[in-house]
């Protein structure tokens, strides 16, 4: 084995190893976890919220044993791809062993440590942005007609793990009639690698026509809900504290590319990084959504700042470059990453206040940063609802109705009784509620305590309805959570549930 592979070999076992300390015992899976996790078990070419690649890595973590060990795994693995892509891409840019090793260390050493704690296709949305700019490095350096088609292969998995990477086509195309490589589009193999890319995606998009394309109620929800409270500013603001210790790096490349003669042929990249962040601030974007840019220009500031320190004093500037993120990772892994208890990041919130990490999707300043707030009490709901369902006789005929897809999937995850399986009108459990099931009892988890509104509305449908147990948690996004138990239905329940789940997906 070579030096260079040595030196990659020792980045990907350290990336594993961090990844894994930087969430603390006190703190369960995230709400979007548990409903990426249940998509496994719930087959398709799409869904309401998300493509269909994550449900397929979804079965892979049940085939392994569904732990939580697993569940982490696999973002750490797209982190750990997404640092060697972009050590292939210095490579395919000529740079020296000092680049690579600048290039993995700015990765190793940036905000994909905190995306990668996380089992969303955020992770692998960055590793198919990457992958499809060094694919694309490829074709510029080679001409080979295979590279574009490797590129739409590239980009529609990409398309089939997450929407976002549509982005990259919308300013890509613009930015490449700026530059050289404009005859491209005179080329019949660039139109059949589009073809190409079509027919993969094809499955998705005929799901989406079939579903009456719920993409565009979910980006409607998202914008009346969520992005309604983001500031443009928040959008530029996020990017610099996302790659804070990759500043120098990332500027130089920007500067590289438009000044650097053995880059000219990638100019396009600048016009793509503007038109990039102007079309994300246009429609309000969280600025998490950019993060798939940076990796690959972190690759041409690295190769640029070695060649060009590369003499005399200059030299030693090439470690200080080095050892610049490890010093800033230092006070963030503090204050950054849920190592700590929440009484801790409570009573120490000043810097991440400043920070806007503790503004959560309300636009309200929380104790808590809202990722951590989503990962409290999951457990504990769990083991009461199945507390709750052993004292039923007749659990093959209860259903176990939640508010929320997060309450849902978080008792499906962490249920210790086979036949626990609980339902939401939220999200994806809308199409996976089993209608051939004859309803005797319900247990209903609400978000908070309404109990006179349960007893007005269900009372008349049962023998019996009482609140049997609250999960209360002070720090957990849904501090109080309430669990009704309906006993004895006089009607038929599941005809009301099917009334209620049509008219819920009336998408109109």
């Amino acid at each position: 084995m070579t030096k260079r592979n040595i030196i990659l070999v020792s980045f990907i076992i350290g990336k594993f190893i961090l990844q894994y300390t930087l969430i603390g015992p006190e703190y369960d899976l995230q709400r979007d976890e548990f409903l990426q996790i249940d998509q496994g078990h719930h087959l398709a070419w799409g869904y309401l919220s998300v493509p269909p690649v994550t449900s397929w890595i979804s079965y892979l973590i049940f085939l392994l044993g569904n732990t939580v060990f697993w569940v982490k795994f696999l973002p750490a693995l797209f982190g750990a791809l997404s640092m060697v892509v972009v050590w292939k891409t210095v490579e395919e840019l000529g740079g020296s062993l000092t680049a690579l090793i600048l290039a993995a260390t700015w990765v190793f050493f940036s905000a994909l440590l905190r995306l990668n704690t996380l089992y969303q296709p955020n992770s692998l949305d960055v590793l198919s942005w990457t992958t499809f700019y060094f694919v694309l490095i490829k074709y510029f350096n080679s001409k080979n007609p295979k590279w574009l088609f490797v590129s739409a292969v590239v980009f529609a998995f990409g398309f089939l793990n997450k929407y976002n990477i549509a982005f990259l086509l919308i300013r890509l195309l613009p930015a490449i009639l700026l530059t050289e490589h404009r005859n491209i589009f005179q080329e019949k193999k660039f139109y059949l690698a589009i073809g190409l890319g079509f027919l993969l995606i094809f499955p998705n998009l005929l799901w989406q026509y079939q579903n009456n394309f719920p993409v565009f109620h979910h980006l409607k929800q998202l914008a009346d809900l969520q992005l309604v409270h983001v500031n443009r500013w928040d959008l530029f603001k996020g990017q610099l504290l996302f790659f804070f210790g990759s500043l120098p790096v990332i500027i130089a490349a920007l500067y590289s590319l438009l000044f650097y003669t053995p880059f000219k042929k990638y100019q396009l990249f600048f016009w793509s990084m503007l038109f990039t962040l102007i079309v994300f601030a246009w429609f309000k974007a969280k600025n998490y959504y950019a993060i798939g840019l940076y990796p690959i220009y972190i690759s041409f500031g690295s190769v640029f700042l070695v060649e060009i320190l590369n003499t005399g004093w200059k030299k030693y500037l090439q470690a200080v470059l080095i050892v610049i993120p490890l010093l800033i990772f230092i006070p963030m892994y503090q204050m950054s990453f849920p190592n700590k208890s929440p009484d801790y990041f409570m009573n120490n919130s000043g810097p991440n206040k400043k920070m806007g990490l503790h503004r959560w999707e309300d636009g309200k300043d929380h104790a808590l940063p809202q990722d951590y707030a989503d990962m409290l009490g999951w457990k504990e709901l769990a083991e009461k609802v199945d507390s709750i369902a052993a004292t039923l006789p007749e659990l093959d005929h209860t259903l176990i109705l939640c508010d929320n897809y997060g309450q849902a999937g978080a008792i499906n995850f962490y249920t210790k009784n086979k036949q626990v399986i609980a339902s939401s009108f939220n999200a994806d459990y809308i199409d996976w509620i089993n209608l051939d099931q004859k309803i005797i009892d319900v247990i209903l988890v609400k978000e908070m305590d309404d109990e006179d509104k349960a007893r007005t509305e269900e009372i008349p449908l049962f023998d019996s309805v009482y609140l049997a147990s609250k999960r209360i948690n002070r720090f957990a996004k849904e501090e109080e959570i309430s669990i009704y138990v309906l006993r004895g239905a006089k009607v038929d329940i599941m005809q009301r549930i099917i009334a209620e789940r049509n008219e819920e997906k009336n998408y109109e």
